[in-house]
């Protein structure tokens, strides 16, 4: 196979054809990642056996028949090498499989491997993996952004048809913004966490990375919905997209300092909706400007509790194995529970995310959705940011308000700068408010007559 489908539809009609077999689609992934992958490092671990054995037993009947799908390297896969990005578990296999990746098989995905990520999905550039950065495979001088860096690498390179990735402060939102892919975050409690390795435990969402927004919302239908074992998961209470759309910007997110071409195109993208027929309307989330600041203390204390169970002793390797940023987080989360500083730090950072959540809850009263930058530059260079921690933290300035509050986002690609980067934008919406971004998505594509491509490695 010269030219791989690009789109789930585009796989499942070339199956039917029988222009290609499940097998052949699988012999041709494995054959580009044997071809690229050393040049871009997207995959920890590919498992070919694994997905030839899906592979034979694909079956027309099921929903995801034929699609290969990588999963990050944080979900646990039964008998495949699950690593976090980290040394600690470099030898780990699994006794089980996280509730998506089981979900995933059962409607007929085929796991062609593990991707990199950031150690313990700690990052936002692909740097901080224990088994060498993930490189942006449109110019691999270039961050692909992180932490869920080798899943949208693998899309842009199209050695999967979709991947998985989580979300905790912007990891699949922002690779997917630096790569040019489609990068979805749900509603915190949309879909079960069993069996992903925890980041920080009330932030972290299982999202997913493809080509094009229709895939996205193919697995997220799948992927959803209690599982008896996340007990914050909850179901039936999507919303409907109304008629007659309000899309609001809010003023905070168009910051000084922000790069020129990055807000040009989000506001080209704004005027995409508005010849549609959407109404445009400025709002304001006066709260914004705290979330960063709340984030980075939320963020290490879970931090610091989650990774308390890797000692050494029950399984995992030594704990000298941990680098830089997984000992700054554990340090630094450490510090603001401990006694005399937890009511001065983390308890204030969770009353000022209370009012973040009030001010979402106030501005979706006027608008259905909002529209917003993913990350305030281009793609960086590789090594421009990594010895910088609190440059490489405003990063995620625009993506984590969305995880302090709950709701989901959506990010979708759309052109590139003037250096052959990729830049995009950003909709979120209310709580269990998908329908109404995948909708806005889907429209964004046909009116921009949005066509996936394929980085030329």
């Amino acid at each position: 196979m010269n030219d791989l489908p690009l789109t789930i539809a585009e796989t499942q009609e070339g199956l039917k054809k029988k222009k290609f077999s499940a097998v052949e689609l699988v012999d041709a992934y494995l054959a580009r990642i044997k071809k690229f992958d050393k040049e871009i490092n997207a995959f920890i671990t590919v498992s070919e056996e694994t997905a030839y054995n899906q592979a034979k037993k694909t079956n027309h009947q099921l929903p995801l028949y034929g699609v290969t799908v990588a999963h990050k390297d944080l979900f646990l896969t039964k008998g495949v090498r699950t690593t976090a990005g980290s040394k600690v578990l470099q030898n780990y296999i699994p006794p089980y499989s996280a509730t998506v990746v089981d979900r995933l098989e059962k409607a007929g995905c085929m796991m062609i491997g593990k991707t990199n990520c950031d150690a313990w999905g700690h990052g936002a550039s692909g740097e901080n993996s224990d088994f060498g950065s993930t490189k942006n495979p449109w110019n691999k001088k270039f961050s692909s952004g992180g932490s869920s860096s080798g899943s949208a690498v693998s899309i842009a390179s199209n050695m999967s048809l979709v991947a998985t990735g989580t979300d905790t402060g912007g990891s699949c939102r922002q690779p997917a913004n630096f790569c040019s892919v489609v990068g979805f975050k749900p509603t915190y409690g949309a879909i079960p966490r069993y069996g992903v390795i925890a980041t920080a435990s009330s932030l972290d969402c299982v999202g997913n990375i493809t080509h094009c927004v229709e895939d996205s919302e193919r697995l997220f239908n799948i992927a959803k919905g209690g599982d008896n074992h996340d007990s914050n998961v909850k179901d039936g209470e999507y919303k409907s997209h109304v008629s007659r759309l309000k899309i609001g910007v809010p003023q905070e997110y168009f910051v000084r300092g922000m790069d020129r071409e990055v807000e040009k195109k989000v506001f080209e993208a704004i005027n995409v909706f508005e010849k549609a027929g959407l109404e445009i309307v400025k709002v304001s989330l006066p709260h914004t400007k705290y979330a960063i600041s709340a984030y980075y203390i939320i963020n290490p204390a879970e931090i610091s509790s989650n990774l308390g169970r890797y000692d050494g002793i029950r399984y995992g390797g030594d704990r000298k194995n941990f680098r830089d940023e997984a000992k700054r987080r554990i340090m630094l989360g450490t510090y603001v529970l401990s006694a005399g500083y937890y009511e001065a730090y983390y308890l204030k950072a969770m009353k000022v995310r209370s009012v973040l959540i009030q001010d979402f809850d106030e501005v979706f009263k006027k608008v259905d959705a909002l529209i917003s930058p993913v990350s305030p530059t281009p793609p960086f260079k590789i090594g421009q940011k990594i010895n910088d921690p609190l440059a490489m933290y405003l990063m995620d300035i625009f993506t984590v308000s969305a995880n302090l509050a709950g709701i989901p986002a959506l990010v979708l690609p759309f052109g590139f700068n003037k250096n052959g980067l990729p830049l995009g934008f950003q909709l979120m919406g209310p709580r269990f408010g998908e329908n109404t971004l995948f909708y806005l998505g889907k429209l964004f594509e046909r009116l921009s007559d949005y066509k996936p491509q394929i980085a030329k490695l």
